[in-house]
């Protein structure tokens, strides 16, 4: 099954029309609710959780998690990343000015090139957590999916600007507090070192 996110929604970006899918088409654009102070770059904001720190071959950045609002995803990848399943992955998907993309498998494998972005870890999330509170901003990291929010596995995205016409379809469980300067020098193909967890600040 692809997984390759928003294939419509990046139609319309690109032509600046509506959206015409009728499993991925997102509702209008709901409007993102004033959130806690904006904490300082590398710090938490109140009510986040474990930080995910993402080494790529162009540096480093880290993304607080949300489990409050997204508990089984984000306790979903963080089992994922304590087995070591995003070590030596590469981004499959970069398109400027909206996401990068990453967590196929098969992107161990050059030869399989024409294949990334229809792999994953077997195990989906099994339910949709999609918040009125966790919205699409510039850094907003969530889950892919091919149509259904509850069948996301282990690939995930990151907003390269705010995309909130993405909120109702997608659940949004983490956002960069360090290091969005390296995720918008992250191209298709560049090597993801290792992902690990520290605990919250």
């Amino acid at each position: 099954m692809s997984v390759r996110i928003l294939t419509f929604v990046l139609a319309s970006v690109m032509a600046g029309a509506a959206v015409a899918s009728a499993q991925t088409a997102p509702a209008k654009p709901a409007p993102a609710k004033a959130a806690a102070a904006a904490a300082k770059p590398g710090q938490t904001s109140p009510g986040a959780g474990p930080v995910v720190v993402v080494e790529t071959e162009k540096g480093t950045f880290e993304f607080e998690t949300y489990p409050n609002e997204a508990p089984k995803t984000v306790a979903h990848i963080l089992g994922l990343i304590n087995k070591r399943f995003y070590n030596g992955q590469r981004v499959h998907r970069v398109v400027p000015g909206f996401v990068i993309q990453m967590g196929d498998p098969q992107t161990r494998d050059m030869t399989k090139q024409a294949s990334w972005g229809n792999g994953g870890s077997g195990t989906t999330v099994g339910v949709a957590e999609i918040s009125k509170t966790r919205t699409h901003v510039r850094g907003a990291v969530a889950m892919a999916h091919a149509g259904d929010a509850a069948k996301a596995d282990s690939q995930f995205y990151v907003t390269l600007a705010d995309q909130h016409r993405l909120n109702a379809d997608y659940t949004v469980f983490g956002k960069v507090i360090s290091g969005m300067d390296v995720v918008l020098k992250i191209v298709q193909t560049d090597r993801i070192v290792r992902v690990t967890v520290r605990g919250a600040k």
